[in-house]
């Protein structure tokens, strides 16, 4: 191969090359090829282009090459293949890449894992980009959502689109400048005040699309919307079985129903019954492509953007009251520890007697109020909060990380406008559900685990040692002295940290710090582990409905468990694809969960912006060198930049704070201060205060709902 050769040559010698030297030792087929044989060494940083004009062997092990993940912010990180640590690059040291960019990097600082991108070797234009169409000069142009592209954009067809409508663009081709491109209209999402344009830009960006293929949609004439007799042939008959589904008041996909027992010895029998998708939903089908593609639903304020369509979803797949459903189902005896004695993995169907709400479950566990329609489940439903609590003490004592990072759920009128912003409630009926489920998912990981056989698990690795010691150097600059062993970093020891913190002011952002300095989990064939949860086998089976990964499992435990086809080639095949399934589910599952973050700033933005001028009580969540983020009681967070601050103040790096050069004033995380709401732009998702200052001048204070 002639890379190999050149960079053979050039690596045999002491000294740099010129040109004319390494084109001596060639052949005349190949000396054409040179160019570009140079310039592809030069990008993978194999060889090096020195000032002289000559090339050597490439020996600056602070230079890198990486992927660049921009944050809205400004800054990014590069993730470099092969390394567990990404590079944080602050806003001054991006130098023109953009999300996704294959970069070359400069390490500026290797224990705090800081760099400087010094060159873009290949720019990311493979996606679609997202903008407003506008006219210019009789040109038609794309106004960029994402302002960190910094190119320009011709579109030669209009295809119809009007001056403010919303475009989805794929670039066909560079012409003149090196920022200046030409796309194509794919796709006209509306006008940018029609309703529900505003998400459906952002979803566009991440590759969501609201709209199914034509060849699915074609698929679902074949799906029923009721169960045959021919369907319930070979599975067990739970319709005599006390099951209900306990969810959301709004859900319409419902995934999972549950069950429960107590047994004579004492145990419970816990019954989790999953909906079972994979019948409908087929390898090698249009319907299971497009699920494959997507990957997950997306919860995106007022609007989901399903996995399946809404017949398979909101139907014939939901276990709706009152109708058989197939399921798979998992039934559990626990004993009264909350360790699992015995399982059964089965296909079934069942008829859920009720669909119960979260708010009407907690009313009955909470108040001992209940709700009409509830009375017959009322015994049942505190048998379950009993075996919940003794599962959850389980999980407790093995080192389950409870991080108690609250979020924001946002209230739309008719119109999707923002109209509130409240904070998710996580009570005694949801901590149910997410105990059942987790044992469920434990269950059935363990289950095949066991078996020795090709599997997807949910993983999430050990935090970074580092990491932690930085987060713990943090927090005792605040003050606080925690104690940990960080030399053998276990699901305790976090767990202990985050007890030492618990009284603390800044509880709730010290707990979201810590978090963010924790590995992500993903989902991978290969079994870790999943520490957040201190589980040896995890995965996940309860949401097949809306995540591939689940529906992937439940295709796996057809195979294995119920047709028992185990032998040689479907183990082959397995292991050569399931890979790839994790690789791409855990990918999709990041750009839904980075889009439902952007849909809530921009509408945590569009709400603030009826509250301009108002005054809020807030606590500093970040400090940076170019001003303080606050975050208010509604979990809104805005910034107050520097120079909008009552002196000069610079970063002191040693306490992670500002401080006044005259007042010698320190604004520090955790402090509470009061602001005003100074500006917002909507489409950025930003949010900019300013000091509340009292009412020296005769401003009248005008308190804002928190």
């Amino acid at each position: 191969m002639m890379e190999e050769k050149v960079l053979n040559i050039i690596n045999s010698h002491n000294k740099a090359l010129t040109y004319d030297e390494i084109l001596e030792k060639l052949t005349d087929e190949e000396i054409p090829k040179l160019p570009n044989v140079l310039s592809k060494l030069i990008k993978e940083l194999k060889i090096r282009f020195t000032n002289k004009g000559k090339y050597a062997k490439f020996d600056d092990k602070s230079q890198k090459i990486g992927t660049f993940v921009a944050n809205r912010k400004g800054f990014g990180f590069v993730i470099i293949d092969g390394e567990e640590k990404d590079y944080y690059v602050s806003s001054n040291n991006v130098n023109g890449a953009i999300d996704g960019d294959e970069v070359v990097i400069k390490v500026l600082d290797e224990a705090r894992h800081e760099a400087a991108v010094l060159r873009i070797n290949n720019r990311n234009l493979n996606n679609l980009l997202v903008g407003e169409f506008y006219k210019k000069d009789d040109k038609n142009f794309l106004k960029l959502d994402d302002d960190k592209l910094n190119i320009i954009v011709e579109i030669k067809d209009a295809q119809g689109a009007v001056s403010g409508h919303k475009v989805v663009v794929k670039i066909e081709n560079k012409i003149q400048k090196s920022n200046y491109y030409q796309g194509k209209i794919i796709r006209i999402l509306g006008h940018k005040d029609d309703p529900g344009v505003d998400i459906l830009s952002i979803a566009a960006r991440y590759q969501i699309n609201d709209v199914f293929p034509d060849e699915v949609i074609e698929e679902l004439k074949s799906i029923p919307d009721e169960v045959s007799q021919e369907e319930l042939k070979g599975r067990r008959d739970l319709t005599n079985e006390v099951i209900f589904t306990i969810d959301g008041d709004d859900t319409k996909d419902i995934d999972d129903a549950i069950s429960i027992k107590k047994l004579d010895n004492g145990n419970y029998l816990l019954g989790v019954h999953i909906a079972d998708v994979s019948h409908y939903v087929k390898e090698g089908t249009a319907l299971g492509d497009e699920a494959y593609l997507r990957g997950t639903s997306s919860y995106l304020a007022n609007t989901v953007i399903p996995m399946l369509p809404h017949q398979l979803s909101n139907g014939i797949c939901s276990l709706n009251p009152n109708v058989i459903r197939l399921t798979i189902s998992c039934e559990m005896e626990i004993d009264d520890k909350g360790k699992l004695v015995d399982s059964d993995i089965f296909e079934s169907y069942i008829k859920s007697r009720k669909q119960m709400t979260y708010k009407n479950v907690n009313k009955i566990l909470n108040e001992n109020i209940i709700p009409e329609g509830y009375l017959e489940f009322a015994d049942d439903l505190k048998l379950m909060a009993e075996l919940s609590k003794i599962i959850r003490k389980w999980k407790l004592e093995k080192g389950y990380i409870d991080f108690d990072v609250p979020e924001p759920k946002i209230i739309t009128d008719e119109n999707g406008k923002a109209i509130d912003i409240q904070r998710r409630v996580q009570d005694t009926g949801e901590n149910l559900i997410e105990d059942f489920m987790i044992m469920a998912n434990e269950t059935v990981a363990t289950t095949i685990s066991y078996m020795d056989l090709p599997f997807i698990y949910r993983v999430h690795g050990l935090p970074d040692e580092d990491k932690i010691k930085n987060f713990l150097h943090f927090v005792g600059v605040l003050g606080y002295k925690v104690n940990a062993n960080t030399k053998n970093i276990t699901p305790k020891t976090i767990q202990n940290i985050l007890n030492q913190l618990k009284d603390k002011k800044e509880y709730s952002i010290l707990s979201s710090m810590l978090l963010r300095s924790m590995q992500k989990a993903v989902y991978d064939n290969v079994n870790i582990g999943h520490f957040g949860l201190a589980s040896k086998f995890y995965t996940h089976f309860t949401s097949p409905i809306r995540r591939f990964p689940d529906l992937t499992v439940h295709r796996l435990l057809r195979t294995y468990l119920f047709n028992h086809n185990i032998d040689n080639g479907v183990i082959d095949y397995y292991n050569a694809s399931l890979p790839e399934i994790a690789k791409h589910s855990s990918e999709r599952e990041m750009a839904a969960t980075q889009c439902e973050r952007d849909v809530d700033d921009m509408k945590m933005a569009e709400y603030m912006e009826g509250h301009i001028g108002e005054v809020y009580k807030g606590i500093i969540s970040t400090v940076t060198n170019y001003g303080i983020y606050v975050e208010l009681d509604n979990l809104v967070e805005g910034m107050i930049k520097i120079d909008e601050l009552d002196d000069y103040y610079f970063y002191d790096e040693s306490t992670f704070s500002l401080v006044g050069k005259r007042s010698k004033k320190r604004y520090m995380l955790g402090d509470k201060i009061e602001i005003i709401v100074d500006s917002v732009i909507k489409d950025k998702g930003l949010i900019n205060f300013r000091l509340y200052k009292g009412d020296k001048n005769g401003n009248n204070k005008q308190e804002g709902k928190v």
